[in-house]
């Protein structure tokens, strides 16, 4: 992806992907730093929202506090489905860009009812009816985007769900200019045009990986990005029988693959099936490999926005206007007051 050239750039959704550098170099960790504590204190932390907003934000704090050993009790849902818990003992973050996500709110209007007081809001708006529902709301700063599919929001709020978690652990903060750096090369890193070309042609692109949002999160962007049709396979779930259904001209990106894990997608999808698997990694591979610059325990976010440069290049490749999907919205389930 080159965003000097016109034939990216005239597209809002490239230019908001490449607002993600300026973002991340700009982040305030601080701005979590006094609602932490109360978090701890709680020692029960539910993160909900719909689609992008709780998807890869969500999962890279589970992994995360998982990974470090923080011994905080953090879960998510989306809103529908949380609203069957009882959540009264929890603190709860309720994310919507808009502000105006219907399940979101209904959930967030539900706390209250309950009188939970430790019920806050993550949005990309002021005065919105989260921030009206919610005890406490923070704004993100990346501002409102006008691309149907989120990509710097998304980045934001999960650094914004793992600065609660570095202010709890007591770990060192990032580097945020070293990893707005690193971004930037994955998202302008020249993509094989042969892998362009075999993921352009399959009638299904895969995305593999860990359970923290990346692979889940590309394979959404997928949808709206190239308008294919694709599947998000957690673990070795690609190896365990989906593969009776998959063909020769699929496509397997696997993010970050455990390197115990290869020898099995070899002999499974490109002996048995015939297509191609193909890696995203900060080191190369047996696979064909998709090389990203090393982001030490920041990588979920420089394999997030070099998944976004190869879709980029898939969507224009195939001739698709990436700023106007045909039936998805910016607001999926908007609440109408």
């Amino acid at each position: 992806m080159n965003p000097k050239s016109e034939k990216y750039s005239k597209f809002l959704l490239v230019q908001e992907m490449m607002d993600t550098v300026g973002v991340v170099s700009r982040f305030d960790p601080m701005q979590t730093k006094q609602v932490s504590p109360k978090i701890n204190s709680i020692g029960k932390l539910l993160l909900t929202g719909e689609g992008s907003s709780r998807i890869f934000p969500a999962k890279n704090a589970i992994r995360k506090a998982l990974t470090w050993g923080v011994d905080l009790r953090l879960v998510t849902d989306g809103s529908r489905q949380s609203a069957q818990y009882d959540l009264s003992k929890f603190a709860v973050f309720c994310a919507s860009n808009s502000g105006r996500t219907k399940e979101v709110v209904t959930l967030a209007k539900k706390l209250g009812e309950i009188g939970n007081e430790n019920r806050f809001g993550l949005s990309a708006n002021k005065g919105t009816l989260l921030e009206q529902t919610c005890k406490e709301t923070f704004v993100l700063t990346c501002g409102w985007e006008q691309a149907v599919a989120a990509t710097k929001s998304v980045v934001e709020q999960a650094l914004f769900y793992e600065s609660i978690l570095w202010h709890i652990a007591g770990k060192p903060l990032p580097s945020f200019s070293d990893l707005s750096a690193k971004i930037e090369q994955a998202l302008t890193l020249q993509i094989e045009p042969s892998i362009v070309e075999a993921a352009s042609k399959a009638p299904t692109i895969y995305f593999a990986g860990y359970n923290d949002g990346v692979a889940e999160e590309l394979t959404l962007k997928t949808n709206e990005i190239t308008r294919k049709k694709s599947d998000y396979l957690e673990g070795t779930y690609a190896v365990h029988g989906i593969e009776e259904v998959m063909n020769a001209n699929d496509v397997v990106f696997v993010v970050d693959p455990i390197d115990a894990e290869i020898e099995k997608f070899q002999e499974v999808l490109v002996k048995g099936v015939g297509l191609k698997v193909i890696a995203i990694a900060n080191r190369e591979t047996a696979l064909t490999t998709i090389r990203v610059p090393d982001a030490g325990q920041m990588m979920p976010y420089v394999y997030l926005c070099a998944g976004w440069n190869l879709l980029v290049e898939i969507g224009l490749s195939i001739g698709i206007n990436l700023d106007k999907p045909e039936r998805a919205r910016k607001v999926g389930n908007e609440f109408i007051q």
